[in-house]
């Protein structure tokens, strides 16, 4: 590893075990990613896959890489070219409406724009080039106008899935195409058919196959052998499977050294997806619940486990996330104070520094770093009550806006996360601005030591809904 960068470990797909991440030159990090296929709005399963990315990408440049990061757009597909026959509209009006929405999506719960957004429309003369090089080096055949390539004669076919031809052949459901010299084999380029969009090639006018678009579009930026290629588990088989087949036959290297997927979404224990029709979309939920929950949410599930989803777990966990922007609120409101330095907090803060950080280097585990964010926020909350504002106080928040920025959240102003939580609460029957009125009467009440008055009160907002919190800086209210 090049001196003064960390050692970070990664669980790789391809060999099963969790082992040190590798670069070919310096601290030079290749990363790709499989994008969206753009025929429809993005739901929380694709969001899972773009933050857990993001993240990866923002804490490597953090820990000192320097990181070329690609996320592709498959605008090109069965589906889209179904959705626009279905509207009689162009495939590309499909592709760049759900483009462009995919990408305010994405950006409306932080996750940064990549280095690099290809297209596969913009990428055919290379794809063409790739196929003939495949067919060159005898693995891939034409077949009428359509070319396939050969998966027999690629002998390490299985090594990332772990499947045998044979299971494949009993376990797996095989597309029976008569074009095919083996069902197992899968298309590199499609004949073009009435009313589908298609390009000139050697072998007829047609479209790429699914699995060439992403070997050409990473090895045209990435070079044919780099450090990260990322997806869903779900692509594992056979979309990546059938990416290492091709690349490798085609280029005689290793294509990617290591392989990471993120895990599903799951409700009910079920994969969240359109086919099944139990997902929320991204623009739902962002109505729903604040932007920084939902990817508070997905942080705080290691990103390769399944994450099981519910509105109670999204409520609980925005719950979460209030209690902490509460805790830098009180932090906010007494810095015109000042004291000494507080022993016990320091210690606190050393640890989450070493916790958090060591963490993210080992597999990336934003589970465990929110964990210690918490113990943090406890220590920071008696140390409050105990001290006031300290220097460590203050040394502790800087710690924490650097943590946000590699996790992209906490970046809102305390003040206005709060005010905007409390504007777009699901209120019932009264306005944010009789919950203070009222909360203003019972501290008068309380005052005046007329229990049964702050009592009352405290009843009557928690039949609305509302919990009241008293701190020794005041009294605080929130949503059930």
């Amino acid at each position: 590893m090049t001196n003064n960068l960390p050692k970070i470990t990664v669980y790789n797909s391809l060999t099963q075990n969790k082992e040190e991440m590798q670069t070919h030159e310096g601290n030079k990090v290749r990363m790709y990613a499989c994008g969206p296929t753009v025929y429809d709005s993005a739901h929380l399963g694709h969001a899972r896959s773009a933050v857990s990315f993001d993240i990866i990408q923002r804490f490597l440049r953090y820990a000192g890489y320097e990181v070329t990061f690609v996320r592709n757009y498959t605008d090109i597909d069965d589906k889209i070219i179904n959705r626009a026959n279905e509207l009689g509209v162009p495939s590309e009006e499909i592709s760049e409406k759900y483009i462009q929405e995919y990408k305010d999506d994405m950006a409306s719960i932080g996750v940064q724009t990549p280095d690099i957004e290809p297209k596969v429309t913009e990428h055919v003369d290379q794809i063409i080039e790739l196929i003939q090089k495949i067919i060159d080096r005898g693995h891939g055949y034409v077949s009428g106008n359509d070319v396939f390539f050969s998966v027999r004669k690629f002998q390490e076919y299985g090594k990332l899935s772990g499947r045998s031809i044979d299971n494949m052949l009993e376990g797996v459901r095989i597309d029976v195409n008569e074009k095919k010299e083996d069902p197992l084999d899968f298309a590199l380029w499609k004949n073009a058919k009435e009313g589908e969009p298609s390009w000139p090639s050697p072998w007829g006018n047609g479209r790429p196959g699914w699995h060439i678009e992403c070997s050409v579009m990473s090895m045209e930026y990435l070079g044919s052998n780099f450090e990260i290629h990322g997806g869903g588990k779900d692509l594992i088989f056979p979309h990546h499977e059938n990416e290492i087949a091709q690349s490798e036959a085609a280029c005689g290297n290793q294509f990617c050294k290591h392989w990471l997927h993120n895990g599903l979404i799951q409700i009910n224990s079920e994969k969240m997806s359109k086919s099944l029709g139990n997902f929320f979309t991204v623009q739902n939920a962002v109505k729903r619940w604040t932007p920084e929950a939902i990817r508070f949410f997905f942080l705080s599930h290691h990103y390769q486990n399944p994450a099981d989803f519910s509105e109670q777990v999204m409520d609980d966990t925005e719950t979460s996330l209030e209690r902490i922007y509460t805790t830098l609120k009180r932090a906010n409101d007494i810095k015109s104070e000042s004291g000494d330095s507080d022993t016990e907090l320091e210690a606190n803060l050393n640890k989450f520094k070493e916790n958090w950080f060591r963490a993210m280097c080992d597999n990336f585990n934003t589970a465990d770093a929110i964990g210690n964010l918490f113990d943090l926020v406890r220590a920071i909350n008696k140390s409050i009550d105990t001290n006031g504002y300290t220097k460590t106080l203050s040394d502790t928040l800087d710690e924490i806006k650097k943590f946000s920025t590699v996790v992209g959240i906490l970046e809102k102003d305390p003040d206005e996360y709060l005010e905007g939580r409390k504007s777009s609460a699901n209120l019932e029957g009264i306005t944010p601005e009789e919950i203070e009125a009222l909360i203003e009467e019972r501290k008068q009440a309380r005052t005046d030591k007329d229990w049964g008055r702050a009592d009352e009160i405290r009843d009557e907002l928690d039949a609305k809904g509302i919990v009241l919190e008293d701190k020794a800086d005041g009294t605080t209210w929130k949503v059930k």
